[in-house]
């Protein structure tokens, strides 16, 4: 699949083996890691403006982690709207398969939506069911068959006006990168695959990385410890009123995102 199918430039080792960062202990004090933070803060602001959003968490260790949390953010967000009852999550049968299980750990559950004869999410069969329990609808663009959702901005605003809210899986991001974002599509957050879009080694059971991007509705509910920068100052936020909370003990895989950086 497209997990291994791309270029890891030596480099990116070289650069993850430096000193400055290959011995660099977690719980060290932030005075004594500002350069590492500092380029760490910059890939967020990359990351960010790849993307076509407002902010980004770093702590997903995978991107099946950062699909996870993205649907926590959504869960937070809605239940701070009193809208507990949303529970059904729309997801087209050309999906990745941990969607189901991303829904269920949220207390939520799927509803598949057959595609169109060409691939694509069908505009009726999507209206069909968005209702009053719709929690939000999980999409990849272009999807799983090669197939660029033409109809994006137009599913968004069905899903928005239903009072959903809809997540991006960023597995295809290679296609968009330096072309289109998907958060001027109308998404509200995407994980983004370090390992298939930036270079990076993939998860296989070993450090992995799934930032996620998300847009002014989700930013609130981003988790902790992130990084913020503080006039010329590098600073760990570690605590936030509507956080979701610490989803990783540290504020990232930082030997994979120091290849991403590269």
């Amino acid at each position: 699949g497209s997990c291994p199918m791309k270029y890891n430039p030596r480099v990116n080792e070289q650069v993850a083996r430096l000193p400055g960062i290959a011995h660099v202990h977690p719980d060290q004090p932030e005075d004594s890691v500002q350069g590492l933070l500092g380029l760490l803060h910059e890939l967020q602001t990359w990351l960010v403006e790849i993307s076509g959003f407002s902010d980004v968490t770093l702590q997903p260790a995978a991107g099946a982690h950062g699909e996870l949390v993205g649907l926590m953010m959504i869960r937070a967000c809605l239940d701070s709207r009193g809208q507990q009852h949303r529970k059904k999550v729309l997801v087209p049968d050309s999906a990745h398969g941990t969607n189901p299980a991303s829904a269920a750990l949220c207390g939520m559950y799927c509803v598949e939506l057959k595609s169109g004869a060409d691939g694509r999410i069908d505009l009726d069969e999507l209206k069909k069911h968005l209702d009053d329990d719709v929690a939000a609808l999980m999409m990849t663009n272009p999807n799983t068959a090669g197939a660029f959702e033409s109809d994006i901005k137009e599913i968004c605003q069905l899903v928005h006006d239903a009072g959903g809210l809809v997540y991006g899986d960023g597995a295809n991001l290679n296609a968009l990168v330096g072309m289109a974002r998907p958060g001027d599509m109308g998404l509200d957050c995407l994980h983004i695959n370090v390992h298939k879009t930036f270079s990076t080694p993939h998860g296989g059971g070993g450090p992995g990385a799934g930032p996620v991007a998300v847009n002014d509705t989700l930013a609130p509910f981003l988790p902790v410890p992130k990084i913020v920068k503080d006039g010329d100052v590098y600073r760990v936020l570690t605590q936030s009123e509507q956080s979701v909370g610490s989803v990783l003990s540290t504020i990232g895989q930082t030997g994979v995102y120091m290849r991403a950086n590269a």
